[in-house]
């Protein structure tokens, strides 16, 4: 059975497509479509010409790995264009960020362990959370020989749970291509919002190095909070 064409087709990118981009190594061809995708305020009609630009693939295979996307709800495929919004992060990330967390108590930080912007917890433990994030991306970053290597264990995220076993906080690196941010959930994460995928797709269009130069925004990061 031929697969269906995509030619013409806009891509979407799902919450689940969202996530395996900050947690895959974007090598092969799958994770280069999805990748370059988030790259573009508004995603352009899918052409022969950009599949190659993206993956060094033709159409025809392309078309199979897009059809096995949608089949892991990793993408959606639409007629028109979605979009992302354009302003300034720090005004956008407080409404994207509030519904990850069933607590609504979640930050953003950067790798350094700076907090980008906070909801729902006061500025001086969003500090220190911060930095504590940045001090477990090391560890696991110590010990990814025996985590990944001898256990197996492809993820690196940290939670504290209670005696049930459930997270009372937890931390999740975002990786976007050279730079890795770290989303800590106090409470319940509920990654399967839209708002998850347009955290990602936020943070690529800014960060990530195979962004359209042309799509690409001027943004300088700064730090701030909302209670």
């Amino acid at each position: 059975m031929n697969s269906p064409s995509f030619e013409g087709k806009h891509l979407h990118i799902t919450p689940a497509g969202a996530y395996h981009c900050i947690t895959s190594d974007g090598s092969d061809p799958a994770s280069k479509i999805l990748k370059s995708v988030l790259g573009y305020h508004s995603c352009p009609a899918i052409s022969a010409e950009l599949i190659d630009e993206w993956a060094a693939i033709d159409m025809p295979a392309a078309n199979k790995i897009i059809t096995r996307m949608e089949s892991l709800h990793w993408l959606e495929c639409l007629e028109t264009a979605p979009s992302i919004d354009t302003g300034k992060l720090e005004d956008i990330l407080p409404d994207i960020l509030q519904p990850l967390s069933a607590n609504s108590k979640i930050l953003l930080a950067d790798g350094l362990g700076f907090y980008i912007s906070a909801v729902g917890i006061p500025h001086e433990t969003a500090e220190e959370l911060s930095a504590l994030s940045a001090d477990l991306s090391l560890l696991s970053d110590r010990h990814q020989g025996l985590l990944q290597g001898n256990l197996k264990f492809n993820a690196s995220n940290w939670a504290l749970v209670d005696a049930g076993g459930f997270g009372q906080i937890s931390f999740w690196p975002l990786r976007i291509d050279k730079e890795t941010f770290n989303l800590i959930i106090i409470g319940m994460p509920q990654f399967e919002r839209p708002e998850f995928a347009q955290l990602v797709w936020l943070l690529h269009t800014r960060y990530a190095s195979r962004t359209n130069s042309t799509d690409l925004s001027a943004f300088s990061m700064q730090h701030k909070t909302t209670g």
